[in-house]
């Protein structure tokens, strides 16, 4: 927690809007899709998908096979609790699906499903892969996509390392790594799927500060040789891999 306060007090000093940005690329994400505040059709989409998952209060009995949680002491949660406390915010569900809108993502992978609050939030592209490691949150997540019909989406169930072989035979659009806030594993998933991007993919990482140990796999990944383009918002980071543009980093607030 205290590393956590000292990285955001480190970013507030570091970070800028949309004024200390120099690139057209970055400019426009920023202006046309981060700060975009108009209502969106999908949004109420979400909302309903999460307030369902609040009013939630079965208990089952969670597999974590990352970093653990600083907020349950016990693998038995409520469905309310983990969407309340552990799933991806309203504010970056609604981000997320700005950012399928505005890169037109036709083909999607997340790791780490969990209730599918993220996922719900990716379903205007084509097609959504999706992979989750604890059986008994994976079964919450299929029941609201078969109630909300989501043929477009596809959720593996079991560990990653025998999961991505399955789905990293061909490109993505859009990668949002959720699944493991783990220094190694997240530079280990990182390097097992640099095959699945192309020149316009974006990689998006869940809690790049969360530990100095994911501050130092945000370094390596930022410096990676076939990265060109990364911006930090603190909770996310974003990767570019646009071979247009020379290599630079931003830190932006969101």
């Amino acid at each position: 927690m205290w590393y956590q306060i000292f990285a955001y007090f480190k970013f507030l000093i570091k970070s800028t809007n949309e004024h200390g940005v120099h690139s057209p690329f970055v400019y426009d994400l920023v202006t046309k899709c981060f700060y975009d505040t108009e209502s969106k059709e999908i949004y109420q989409t979400i909302e309903r998908y999460r307030n369902e998952l609040l009013n939630n209060h079965t208990e089952i009995e969670i597999k974590d096979f990352g970093a653990g949680s600083r907020v349950f002491s016990s693998n038995k949660r409520k469905i309310s609790a983990i969407a309340k406390n552990a799933g991806i915010t309203l504010k970056r569900a609604k981000l997320l699906a700005r950012l399928i809108s505005y890169f037109n993502i036709k083909n999607s992978l997340e790791l780490g499903t969990s209730l599918g609050l993220a996922t719900i939030s990716m379903t205007e592209a084509n097609e959504v892969f999706t992979l989750e490691g604890c059986p008994e949150t994976a079964a919450i997540a299929q029941k609201q996509f078969e109630k909300y019909k989501l043929s477009n989406v596809k959720m593996y169930v079991g560990e990653f390392s025998i999961s991505i072989p399955k789905i990293a035979d061909q490109k993505y659009d859009l990668v949002y790594f959720d699944g493991n806030h783990q220094k190694e594993a997240t530079l280990h998933y990182f390097e097992q799927l640099l095959k699945t991007a192309h020149n316009n993919s974006v990689f998006i990482f869940d809690d790049i500060h969360w530990s100095k140990e994911m501050s130092e796999a945000w370094e390596i990944i930022k410096n990676h040789p076939e990265v060109t383009v990364t911006i930090d918002t603190f909770f996310w980071g974003f990767v570019f891999f646009r071979k247009e543009q020379e290599k630079e980093h931003f830190v932006v607030r969101v």
